[in-house]
């Protein structure tokens, strides 16, 4: 239980902070973006890492109904491919985690998750940036989406 609240302070804008940070610190946080079928949509961080403090925001994540067996493009900016990343897949509530798919170092579009491959039919993927030990106390930054093909529900994560 506490791992979830620990998730949804995360998705939510908690007390948790993120990195994400460099030399050329830009003035806002990178989104990411999802494209699946005709749809492509923008994602805001709900955490990052701006000129070495940890920004937190209060957004909900998007929630994309998908066909079955649709391929999920997901998109980061190059300063977070630079710095790697990752996928976690969770349940439709973000109790359980599914799985992590690792992406290969300095991707900026990632094509490796088909809307078929997670069990439920409503799930989140949370795009994960890598973090830097040295930068915002070695956490990292999160872009949250949320997935749903026919006959699922999708639970908002609790504020």
């Amino acid at each position: 239980m506490r791992a979830r609240a620990l998730l949804l302070a995360t998705l939510t804008g908690g007390a948790v902070v993120l990195t994400g940070c460099g030399d050329d610190t830009p003035d806002t946080a990178p989104t990411a973006r999802v494209q699946t079928g005709t749809q492509t949509i923008e994602v805001q961080p709900t955490q990052y890492c701006l000129g070495g403090e940890g920004q937190r925001y209060q957004v909900t994540p998007p929630i994309v109904e998908v066909e079955a067996d649709s391929t999920i493009t997901l998109r980061v900016d190059p300063a977070v491919a630079e710095q790697g990343w990752s996928v976690q897949v969770f349940d439709d509530r973000l109790d359980t985690t599914i799985g992590t798919v690792d992406v290969e170092e300095d991707t900026t579009t990632f094509t490796g998750i088909n809307s078929s491959d997670v069990v439920p039919a409503a799930f989140y993927l949370v795009l994960v940036e890598d973090s830097a030990d040295d930068q915002c106390g070695g956490l990292s930054g999160a872009w949250p989406i949320g997935f749903v093909r026919s006959g699922g529900d999708l639970t908002a994560p609790a504020g």
